[in-house]
């Protein structure tokens, strides 16, 4: 069994550290072989594209997976056929990599049509934290909503709340969302200037591509003195015909749903520290959605 250190070593180009993107800026994809997985590279590919970024695919394989493998008597499970197996460290090991293999050339083939560059790391560890380690906090890290050991559309996945929490940087939770060429990115605002300002530039980059209209979301006691607002027209780069703010009567994830769908809301953008993110069944309304959503620090 490779150790931690040998696992590294594997990487395509050893990938640089957080610290050292800390200006540039990439498109950081997570890829565990779930098919969400892959759509979310799709978009990472045509994200990078647009912004002239270069894109690093993450691998990690799952210390914990391989831990349980070495014990006797673990057995596994399948999904579909429901049969169970031995669960051995040596067919861990050669299906994780078939699975790097695979991501391997997703990543190559996702990212040929558009000339771009891209490495893929290798890693062995935590998922969490080799993703944070990697992530600086002017990356955009792409990833599915779920991964393979989860049903799509049922939940949010472990790893994905919990990179939502951590990261220093945007996190774009994929999925594939519905066609509708009316639709609206839909931003949500709170209290925190700062916080805002981020929402609001993380909206601009999606909407400078794919020219869309804009509803900002604000709070029931909340409002946008004039000046700002022609701020945040600037700052999105629209005309004031395109940007509408609504406000919310109330945070209850029926009411924020109803609201959306009335929106033709396409994308979400929102801070880690929006007062809907807090509320609970939030994470039900995420789903239920069904919208690729941006969380920004």
């Amino acid at each position: 069994m490779r150790t931690a250190v040998e696992a590294r070593n594997v990487t395509d180009t050893r990938a640089t550290q957080a610290d050292a993107a800390a200006t540039t800026g990439r498109v950081l994809v997570l890829l565990d072989g779930s098919k969400m997985s892959y759509a979310a590279l799709q978009a990472a590919a045509e994200i990078a594209a647009n912004t002239g970024a270069d894109v690093l695919g993450v691998f990690v394989e799952e210390l914990n997976q391989l831990r349980s493998a070495g014990y006797g008597f673990a057995r596994e499970v399948g999904a579909s056929s429901g049969i169970s197996r031995p669960f051995t460290a040596g067919e861990v090991e050669q299906r994780m990599q078939r699975l790097a293999n695979e991501a391997r050339r997703a990543l190559a083939g996702a990212v040929a049509p558009y000339g771009g560059r891209h490495t893929l790391s290798v890693a062995r560890g935590h998922v969490i934290d080799e993703v944070l380690a990697l992530a600086g906090p002017q990356d955009l890290l792409v990833m599915g909503r779920v991964g393979w050991s989860s049903a799509p559309g049922a939940r949010l996945g472990s790893t994905a709340k919990g990179l939502v929490r951590r990261s220093r940087g945007r996190v774009l939770l994929w999925c594939e969302g519905r066609a509708e060429p009316l639709g609206r990115v839909v931003v949500f605002l709170n209290d925190h200037q700062e916080a805002n300002g981020r929402a609001v530039q993380a909206a601009a980059e999606v909407i400078r591509h794919s020219h869309r209209p804009v509803t900002l979301m604000l709070g029931a006691d909340s409002a946008i003195p004039s000046d700002d607002l022609k701020g945040v027209v600037q700052d999105l780069g629209i005309q004031e015909s395109e940007l509408r703010v609504r406000s919310l009567p109330s945070t209850d994830p029926v009411v924020v749903a109803g609201i959306l769908r009335q929106e033709r809301a396409v994308q979400l953008v929102l801070s880690r520290d929006c007062t809907l993110l807090q509320e609970p069944g939030a994470e039900q309304l995420l789903v239920a959605l069904n919208l690729p959503v941006t969380v920004t620090p």
